[in-house]
Formats: structure tokens, C-alpha cells, sequence
């Protein structure tokens, strides 16, 4: 009885105190490409990220109700750093799906300013409003509806904190008339939050936490469950804890107790806990501390980590090639790879391919005017007799012709990403990287029926030395069973410094006499590495190298199963240079047809 009274009282408080709209609601996920689009034609760093905001503790005063119903203590606030755009999951302060619409393409523009680190928050609000108001004067019509709104919202303070009243009137009148007011107030608490500003703290996104291989035999064959949100969120790495030091940590009896959230995302196999309750308490959490012992697992949450591969290394080739941006690539091959048949159950496929790109092989045709050859070239025979029995000189080269095979005057080089990503599961029966190792068998197998020189090679990093490069064929290759063996060998290795491992591909190509030059990159996800190789300076340096790529007058062109890959890949590559593939267990068939149609005009 007591449960149902707190239940009902709880459902009451929490209705009354409500002050979002969730029936109006709209979601980034619904508004991202528009906004990013938006961003970017009004003047915005391309090289920016959409992503979505950490909700955090605005530490201003709350209303009765919210205080008793113990809710309205975080808010998401948008803000931007040197790598991305940080916009609410969420909009849904109005009761106006329009407004709330309006608000991400509000903040949108205002985070295209000019951004000054040491200005105050306050004085830097009025001057982007004001800026921005000037710079795109058809903005201000929607920017006054959504004040007008957004002042109906505010708390007024009791009249009594004489302090936190002039903070909201400064606001209000910041508001109304941006740069009318020179500075804002000070008082015991900090304001009320203003969602037509951007962050006055913008929070620290913490680097994610890396995706470690499970142990052989640790998977269980019980439910697995995709934690997808729209919200980012912390990690952190901790030990294991055992026994029953979960949670509760005493410091003295006669101080107080101090609580800490643990989720049990690696379950043991004798309990079956619900994935559903496991998921919503995974939410819940601001920081997650994720930790791996050996059990097997019946169920469990499944999402991306980032830890290193514990496994055999390849045998080192050499000692490296030092690039000019002092990264040393390490050419590398399989030590232990045995050669073999192309697997079963590709076979089925790889014959439909082959038959396909057997077609695109170059035509045998007639050389006429030879020297010497398998046949009399009689047009020219019957040319060089009738110009003797006219009296005409005429030479007697060139009387024959020759039956040859046609050229299509073309090399690729396909280019993996072999990272820890790769390690990832696609579905209940595959991995990134057993998805690639099928791309490499088709690939090849198809390549080889067009007689089309072709390499492939594979990479992944740690830090600037050493990036390793791991060869699977290269151009002087015939495709074998070695060359099989050494594509069965791949596995997933460390990071991805996407433009080092360009910078080698293009070295390779330029050796190539070819006419056109291809170079095809397959990955699953954005740039990055230990040494502050990520976000903008992953970007921008492989940006770099596909510039420089082009420039020595080879295609580059980008294929990846990353489903954020639209926020970044346009910036790298270039509108059309890109393809994301929405279903990873397809790229094994779309990658060689993905090739016919690069290579058919």
C-alpha cells in the first residue's frame, strides 16, 4: 500500500512540476543534416561536427514544485569547440513544434561567430546575438518569437534576493535588446539557464573508451541488445569489483555514506537479468565505469569500446619509410599465413561476380599493319599488289596482323582499415572486420577476371611511429592462394591514422604508369589516435592527404559502413567522392560492384 501511495504522489508531483513539451519535441536526429547544412552555408567551419549536447548541472535556483519533485537540476545547452557543433538531443522547451524547430536553427547560426576564449559569458551572448541578428537579418523575426517564448518560461526570483532579481532583469533586457546591458550582476547562484545563448561552461567531452576483444569462448548465444542514444555520454575505465563492494563505499560510521552507480553490463552465466532494465539504468548514468572479467555471459548490452587487440604480430618487412609528416610506416605481412581456397561460402557469390566482371575485361582485337603476325593482313597485301603492278614503290612491312588482348590502362589499390574498431559486431554472427576479410576475398576474385592491375593492403596505428602497413598483394602479384591466405590472416589492430596510411597508398600508386589511378579506402569510422590524432586534427591532416592525392592525379575514393560518416566525410572527401554502405553485411557485394562503376566510364 505504501508503494502504491509514493507511486501515485510520485506521478503527481512529477505532472504537476512538468514544464517541457514532449508532445512538440523535436530530436537532432530528425533536424541533423539540415542543421549542419544551415551551419555550414551561413559561414561555419566545415570541418565541424554536428553531435549531441552533455546534459549538465545548471546550479540555479528552482521552483517549489521542481525542488519537491527533485527534477529540472540538469539542462543541455548548446556550445562549440575546436571539433564539433554541441546541440541539445532534445528541443522541447515550447509547446510549438515550430519553435522548437526554430531554436536548433537559431543556435545553428549563432555558433557561427567569432569565438573569443577569455570573454565573458554574458557580454559574448549579446555580442553573437547582436552579430548574427546584423549578419542575417532574416533570422529576426524568428529570434523574437523565440524570446518572446522563452521569457514566459523564465522564473521570476521572489522579489526578496534583491541580487538574483537584477540578474533576471539584466537577462531579460539582454534578451530583448542584445549589447544594452554591460555586464551581468553578481549573486549567490549562478542564473537561470538561457536557451538562446550557448553554454556559459561548456563541458569537457571525455576521449571514448576503446573496444577490447572478449575472451575466446566468452560469448554467450543468450539475447544481445544495441544500446543506442542520442546523447553522449562519459566513460571511464575501473577494476572489476567482486563480492559485495558494489556500490556502497563506508568512509566512517559516524560520517556519512557515500553512494556510487554500477552497472553490471559483463553478467555472469548463471544470471539472466533484463536487458530492457539494464539498458534504462545504462541512461540513467552520466559516467559510465566499465570493467571485463573472463565469465561467459547468457545476455548482454552490446557498444562500441576502443581497447587494444592482444594477438600475434605480423612479421616486419623492413624498418619503414619516414614520412614527411614524421610518421614512419612499417610495411608488415602475415607470418603464419598458410595458403588456401577461397572460403565455401563465398564461392556461390564469387562465381556470379567473376561471370560479371569477365564482361569488363578488354576485348581481343585485330592489330593491323604488323610486321610479322598469326595471318596475312589481306587489305594490306592487296594494296601493296596493286601498287606494284601500277609501278608504285611500296614497302612490303606491315603485311600482316595480330589477334591481341585489349588494355584498359588502369590500377587501384584498395586500402583497409584494420583498426581495434573492426573488432565490433555487425550482427549476431559477424564482425567489421570478418565483413572486410569478405570484401577482400570478393574483391579480388572479381578484379582477377578483368585482368585490371590491383593491389590491397591493410593498416592501423599507434601514434606517429609505427603505422602498419600490412601487405596483402601487391601490384606485381598475381591474386593466389598465398595472397588468400594472407587476406584470411587480417585482424583487427589499433588505431586509425587514415592519413599517413593515404600519404604510403599514394607512394605506391605514383609507381604506376597507368592512365587512371584509383585509389579505394575502406573503413568504419573517422581518423584517430592516441596522440591527439582525432576530432579536427585527424580530420584536417587526412583532408590534407586526400589533397595531396589528388594532386598527383590519382582518384581517391571513400567507402564505410560508419553511419555518422555524413557529418565528416564530405569535409575529407568531397560531395561524391564517398559512399556509406547502411548495412554492413552488404559490403562484400557492393564493393566490387561499387568498383564497376568508378571504373566504367
Amino acid at each position: 500500500m505504501e508503494e502504491k501511495v509514493g507511486e501515485l504522489w510520485h506521478r503527481l508531483i512529477t505532472r504537476m512540476a512538468q514544464t517541457l513539451h514532449p508532445e512538440a519535441a523535436v530530436r537532432l536526429n530528425e533536424i541533423h543534416t539540415t542543421v549542419g547544412i544551415l551551419f555550414r552555408a551561413l559561414g561555419g567551419d566545415g570541418g565541424l561536427q554536428v553531435e549531441t549536447a552533455h546534459a549538465s548541472e545548471h546550479g540555479a535556483r528552482r521552483s517549489l514544485l521542481h525542488r519537491i519533485a527533485g527534477d529540472s537540476k540538469r539542462v543541455e545547452l548548446a556550445w562549440r569547440d575546436e571539433n564539433s557543433l554541441h546541440l541539445p538531443a532534445v528541443i522541447d522547451y515550447f509547446s510549438s513544434t515550430s519553435l522548437n524547430r526554430d531554436l536548433y536553427i537559431w543556435l545553428a547560426a549563432l555558433a557561427v561567430g567569432e569565438h573569443q576564449e577569455e570573454e565573458p559569458w554574458f557580454s559574448k551572448s549579446q555580442r553573437l546575438t547582436a552579430e548574427t541578428l546584423a549578419r542575417f537579418p532574416g533570422l529576426r523575426a524568428r529570434y523574437l518569437r523565440l524570446v518572446e517564448a522563452h521569457l514566459e518560461q523564465r522564473i521570476h526570483p521572489d522579489r526578496r534576493l534583491v541580487a538574483e532579481t537584477a540578474q533576471e532583469i539584466a537577462i531579460r533586457q539582454a534578451l530583448i535588446e542584445p549589447g544594452s546591458v554591460e555586464r551581468l550582476p553578481q549573486a549567490k547562484r549562478p542564473p537561470q539557464p538561457v536557451s538562446l545563448w550557448l553554454h556559459p561552461f561548456p563541458p569537457i567531452v571525455a576521449v571514448g573508451i576503446a573496444n577490447g576483444n572478449e575472451e575466446p569462448g566468452a560469448a554467450g548465444r543468450g539475447d544481445i541488445k544495441d544500446l543506442e542514444e542520442e546523447e553522449r555520454r562519459q566513460g571511464e575505465r575501473a577494476e572489476k569489483l567482486k563480492g559485495k563492494d558494489r556500490g556502497l563505499i563506508t568512509i566512517r560510521m559516524e560520517t556519512i555514506f557515500t553512494w556510487g552507480d554500477f552497472l553490471n553490463l559483463d553478467r555472469s552465466s548463471e544470471e539472466n537479468d533484463d536487458l530492457d532494465s539494464a539498458a534504462d539504468a545504462a541512461k540513467d548514468m552520466d559516467v559510465m565505469s566499465v570493467s571485463r572479467d573472463a565469465k561467459a555471459s547468457t545476455s548482454k548490452l552490446r557498444f562500441d569500446l576502443d581497447l587494444p587487440a592482444a594477438s600475434e604480430d605480423d612479421l616486419i618487412l623492413n624498418e619503414g619509410v619516414l614520412l614527411p609528416d614524421l610518421c614512419r610506416v612499417v610495411p608488415m605481412i602475415a607470418a603464419n599465413a598458410e595458403p588456401m581456397a577461397l572460403p565455401d561460402n563465398l564461392r556461390r557469390t564469387a562465381r556470379k561476380l567473376r561471370a560479371q566482371f569477365q564482361q569488363l575485361a578488354p576485348a581481343r582485337v585485330w592489330f593491323r599493319n604488323q610486321q610479322e603476325g598469326s595471318e596475312i593482313d589481306l587489305d594490306a597485301y592487296l594494296r601493296f599488289s596493286t601498287d606494284r603492278e601500277i609501278g608504285q614503290a611500296s614497302s612490303s612491312d606491315g603485311l600482316y596482323r595480330s589477334l591481341r588482348v585489349g588494355s584498359r590502362d588502369l590500377s587501384c589499390l584498395l586500402l583497409a582499415d584494420l583498426s581495434l574498431s573492426t573488432d565490433t559486431w555487425v550482427n549476431n554472427h559477424a564482425r567489421v572486420i570478418d565483413v572486410i576479410r569478405d570484401s577482400l576475398f570478393l574483391f579480388a576474385e572479381s578484379l582477377a577476371a578483368t585482368g585490371d592491375r590491383f593491389a590491397m593492403y591493410g593498416f592501423s596505428s599507434r601514434k606517429r611511429d609505427p603505422i602498419r602497413f600490412h601487405q596483402l598483394k601487391t601490384f606485381d602479384e598475381n591474386y593466389s592462394a598465398n595472397v588468400r591466405g594472407r587476406i584470411n590472416a587480417i585482424k583487427p589492430g589499433y588505431y586509425t591514422r587514415l592519413g599517413a596510411a593515404i600519404r604510403q597508398s599514394t607512394k605506391l600508386l605514383e609507381t604506376q604508369s597507368s592512365e587512371r589511378r584509383l585509389l579505394l579506402i575502406l573503413t568504419d569510422g573517422k581518423p584517430n589516435d592516441l596522440d591527439k590524432y582525432e576530432g579536427r586534427f585527424g580530420a584536417e591532416d587526412t583532408r590534407m592527404a586526400v589533397l595531396e592525392a589528388r594532386k598527383a592525379g590519382l582518384h581517391p575514393f571513400c567507402i564505410t559502413i560508419d553511419k555518422k560518416a555524413g557529418d565528416y566525410l564530405p569535409h575529407l572527401f568531397g560531395q561524391g567522392n564517398f559512399v556509406l554502405i547502411r548495412q554492413p553485411s552488404d559490403l562484400p557485394k557492393e564493393l566490387p560492384l561499387l568498383y564497376v562503376r568508378l571504373t566504367s566510364n
